[in-house]
């Protein structure tokens, strides 16, 4: 399994950007195969991690179109600067 971590400081968030990443994030899951979404927001600061089985689910959600136009907006307008991390998840611990 596969973590994308997505951070950034957060420039504007508006009702745009609350549209499409809700979008977003559906397409993410029922399409591309994406297990997990988690994103908070603290400040200025905010950090996104998807979870996903394989590197080619992560590669093709990276191309998609509404993906790609998202992350010019993201550039332009939501964000100051922004991080990707893709990192393999190693272990995995539950409390219950």
């Amino acid at each position: 399994m596969y973590a994308v971590i997505f951070r950034a400081e957060i420039n504007q968030l508006d009702q745009e950007y609350r549209d499409t990443a809700t979008r977003l994030r559906s397409l993410a899951m029922e399409k591309y195969g994406c297990r997990d979404f988690v994103a908070l927001t603290e400040g200025d600061q905010g950090i996104a991690i998807s979870y996903w089985e394989t590197l080619e689910q992560i590669s093709r959600w990276k191309q998609d179109s509404e993906h790609i136009k998202a992350q010019q907006l993201g550039r332009s307008k939501w964000y100051r600067t922004c991080q990707v991390q893709i990192v393999e998840v190693l272990r995995e611990y539950h409390s219950d």
